[in-house]
Order: C-alpha cells, then sequence, then structure tokens
C-alpha cells in the first residue's frame, strides 16, 4: 500500500486501528473481571451448600451460625448482582470490539481495493505501452521489407 496514494486512508486506518486494539483490551480485562465475580459466586455457594445444619448446641451456636449462613447469603446475592453487571459490561465490550474490528477490516478492504486498481492501472498502461512499442517495431520491419522489395 502506498502512502503517497492513500495518506488520508492511512491515517483513518491507523485511528482505527488503535481504536480495536483498546477495545480488544477493554473486552480482555471485562472477560477477567466476569470470571472473577463468577469464581466468587461459586466460592459463596460453596460455602453456603457447607453450612451445617443445626443439630444441637446453645442458642448462642444457634444464633451465631444462622447469622452467619444469612450473611454469606446476602454476600451471594450481591455478588449475583455484581456478576449481572460484569455480564452486560462483557457483552458491551464484546459489541464494541466487534463494531472496532468490523470497521478496521473495512478500511483495510478499501486499502486493498485502492492498492488493487492502482496495480490494475499500471498493467493496463504497461500493455499499452508494449503494445505501442510492438506496433513501432511491427511498422518498423514492415517499412524496410517494403524498402527491401522496393
Amino acid at each position: 500500500m502506498s502512502t503517497v496514494h492513500d495518506a488520508g486512508l492511512q491515517a483513518v486506518a491507523r485511528v482505527r486501528g488503535v481504536r480495536e486494539r483498546d477495545s480488544r483490551q477493554g473486552l480482555t480485562t471485562a472477560i477477567a473481571e466476569h470470571a472473577a465475580v463468577e469464581s466468587g459466586v461459586r466460592t459463596l455457594e460453596q460455602q453456603l451448600d457447607a453450612q451445617p445444619a443445626f443439630l444441637a448446641g446453645t442458642s448462642v451456636t444457634y444464633l451465631a451460625d444462622r447469622t452467619h449462613a444469612l450473611a454469606v447469603g446476602q454476600a451471594l446475592v450481591v455478588r449475583r448482582e455484581d456478576l449481572r453487571v460484569s455480564a452486560s459490561v462483557m457483552a458491551a465490550a464484546t459489541s464494541h470490539w466487534r463494531s472496532d474490528r468490523s470497521r478496521l477490516e473495512a478500511v483495510s478492504m478499501l486499502l486493498a481495493r485502492r492498492a488493487e486498481q492502482r496495480r490494475a492501472e499500471r498493467a493496463r498502461t504497461e500493455a499499452a505501452q508494449l503494445d505501442d512499442a510492438a506496433a513501432q517495431g511491427w511498422l518498423r520491419r514492415r517499412t524496410l521489407t517494403e524498402e527491401v522489395r522496393a
């Protein structure tokens, strides 16, 4: 690709490339954060599942176990909401990245198409020049042949 011909489009491609890279990094961060929140939800669910049933003991022990279970349950509700939010952030990041990637690909395809058009035009020009040179050579040979016959 020639920078002389498409300098403006090259600049657009660079900007779109930076945007695509930034949105890809944002997506990577959103995926990592979502995975961390998922892990936290699983941990709290395991803690809640591992909570032993109260079989015997004092009222203080019962109250402590119940308070702990309620606290884990409330933390689990909050983390599940965080999971929902992180999933929507991840979906938005995915959408932004796909949009930026699509725009970058469009500019890249346009640059490639323009470069191909320039190559085709150069090939046509070269073919015309070669055809002219061949025609001149043929005319010279014909002229020389006619002069020799005469």
